[in-house]
């Protein structure tokens, strides 16, 4: 997979889109983007609240639809673009689906996976983080202060 920052910058904001209509809708805005030969193949964002479903993460809605669209369960030569670390939930369906990018937004130290560390992974996933981490921090501190 190659790594291109002005293509990680532009489906970055596109998963940014995403986590925008999350919060349109009350959920933790969290927004996904699954990426494969330069073209979007799956959108997800934060639908727990709608679905009533603690599995309907951000993630989770990119990868289905990615898989839907690829026709096939494994995305080796796709990039996952989430706007918050994944959680360990995500990063094991993530390794199931042997994604071969993940790029993330900003860190989540509380409840990402790298708590438990990168091996929750598949071992030939490229991670690169912190791409407009503030700008991704900066939604969840929002949604999160506007709550309290």
């Amino acid at each position: 997979m190659d790594e291109n920052p002005v293509n990680d910058i532009f489906f970055m904001r596109q998963a940014l889109v995403e986590a925008h209509k999350a919060l349109g809708r009350d959920e933790i805005p969290i927004g996904a983007v699954a990426v494969c030969g330069g073209r979007i193949v799956g959108r997800g964002h934060n639908m727990t609240e709608a679905l009533l479903d603690v599995t309907a993460h951000a993630e989770m809605q990119a990868i289905t639809a990615a898989s839907n669209t690829l026709s096939g369960k494994y995305l080796g030569d796709c990039t996952l673009y989430v706007t918050l670390e994944p959680c360990p939930m995500c990063a094991g369906a993530l390794c199931w689906s042997q994604v071969g990018r993940l790029v993330y937004g900003a860190a989540d130290p509380k409840g990402g996976y790298m708590r438990f560390g990168s091996a929750m992974l598949h071992t030939k996933t490229e991670v690169t983080g912190g791409v407009l981490a503030d700008e991704c921090a900066a939604l969840m501190k929002d949604f999160f202060r506007d709550k309290r």
